[in-house]
């Protein structure tokens, strides 16, 4: 696992003359100077690592296009990713590799990366939001179903995962070249489980995820 930090030196405030995205104003009615959302990509994936990522949005940009990442084409997430960068106070990135994957399984993995992403966080935020039905232990964050549709903090996180763990699945499509992870990010396409069952997994696979653990297929390797 590895955790990629970032900081900016903006400070809440309104930007004029701009209608104002709804996700951005769900977020501020809550009324929070330090808001903290917290997203995480790949927990489906038979290959690859599940990316947490926890942002503070400063809302000094118009972020107009932000919304839940699955909404959004490949194009758009790049540049809502570095306009997420410029708007940042503070975020983080932490990658739960798929060795940890298969050791605790993947919501523990999940939950592990939402607490180390958010202690890298500078400041400390007032109020967390977390994507989805579940909060870490010790955690104090408010578990938000569907969240990355609703508030542009976990938007944010939500892109700054996807964006960061497509990167690292298109680097893995060079070494592994016959899985197709350039195009199905190591999710269940019907290209990669035809290269299962010929080729067998490579390295990166989770050994504990269907049909990879299947005994069938590890004779191939």
């Amino acid at each position: 696992m590895r955790s990629i930090p970032g900081s900016s030196t903006c400070f809440p405030k309104t930007v004029p003359d701009i209608v104002e995205n709804p996700l951005v104003s769900n977020d501020r009615a809550l009324n929070q100077s330090f808001l903290a959302g917290i997203d995480e990509a790949g927990r489906g994936a038979l290959a690859g690592p599940v990316v947490v990522a926890a942002v503070i949005l400063t809302y000094t940009h118009p972020l107009t296009k932000l919304n839940d990442s699955k909404k959004l084409s490949a194009k758009q997430r790049e540049l809502l990713y570095e306009e997420i960068l410029a708007d940042a106070l503070a975020y983080d990135i932490a990658v739960m590799d798929h060795e940890l994957v298969d050791e605790i399984n993947v919501l523990k993995a999940s939950l592990q990366g939402m607490k180390q992403a958010l202690d890298k966080l500078s400041p400390m935020p007032e109020k967390v939001l977390i994507d989805g039905p579940y909060v870490p232990n010790g955690m104090d964050a408010l578990a938000v179903v569907k969240g990355d549709g609703k508030h542009a903090c976990i938007a944010a996180a939500s892109i700054l995962a996807k964006v960061t763990r497509d990167r690292m699945m298109q680097s893995f499509a060079e070494l592994y070249p016959h899985y197709g992870f350039d195009r199905n990010k190591g999710y269940g396409s019907a290209i990669h489980l035809k290269a299962l069952s010929v080729h067998g997994p490579c390295p990166i696979h989770r050994k504990t995820y269907s049909p990879v653990s299947q005994l069938s297929i590890w004779p191939n390797l």
